[in-house]
């Protein structure tokens, strides 16, 4: 049961992939708000506002060490449960060494993101969406810099990488669905895959409730 985690910049069209990516292999889209519902089954009421906050992330934070522990285990039990996309969450760099994970870098062309963000949100100039689309790639960095020591900038994070100012939306899904297949004919006693990982049950058993309920 392979699972593939997307990084993508904003305005990237990274969103739509992994919505049409699932749909198409019938696999379960995981985001922030999927991990918020585990989150909240062991009683971390205030994830999305602590998440959010500015500066929670730096390492001098008391809760940080706490959270990442916790966020990096709610990954690793959710591509365990396989038969997942995870958006963002740094997963690529948790998951690097795992033979039946997709690790895919969805990007583009700092124009063009713009471009795109002007279209679906209002902004009063030019100047002001590009800030937007900079603070948000920021942002984004500074979360896989704090939790996994780099990585962000590095192509070879990542098994795959898109520019969406060349790929279409249709052939980047396909491209997914072809890898996806090819990663299913592997053999857990070929190489190291998410099967080995050591997971706790009771967390495999809130992930599979989260991940019910959402179908439903």
């Amino acid at each position: 049961m392979p699972a593939i985690t997307i990084s993508r910049e904003i305005g990237s069209k990274g969103d739509s992939i992994a919505e049409q990516a699932a749909k198409r292999l019938g696999y379960q889209l995981v985001d922030k708000n999927t991990i918020e519902k585990v989150f909240l089954q062991f009683g971390f009421t205030d994830f999305k506002e602590t998440y959010d906050a500015s500066g929670f992330w730096a390492q001098f934070d008391p809760r940080r060490s706490e959270m990442v522990n916790f966020i990096n285990r709610v990954v690793e039990t959710m591509v365990y449960h396989g038969n997942v996309i995870l958006l963002g969450r740094g997963g690529f760099a948790l998951l690097k060494g795992y033979a039946d994970v997709l690790n895919v870098r969805i990007q583009g062309p700092f124009p063009l993101r713009v471009q795109r963000v002007m279209e679906n949100q209002v902004f009063s100039s030019l100047p002001h969406a590009e800030e937007f689309v900079r603070e948000s790639d920021k942002m984004r960095r500074d979360f896989v810099e704090s939790v996994h020591a780099g990585y962000w900038d590095s192509a070879s994070a990542f098994d795959l990488v898109i520019d969406t100012g060349k790929i279409s939306t249709e052939m980047a899904v396909g491209w997914l669905e072809s890898a996806v297949q090819k990663l299913s004919l592997i053999q857990p006693d070929e190489r190291l895959t998410t099967r080995s990982l050591q997971i706790d049950p009771v967390l495999l058993d809130s992930v599979t409730q989260v991940l019910d309920e959402q179908l439903a």
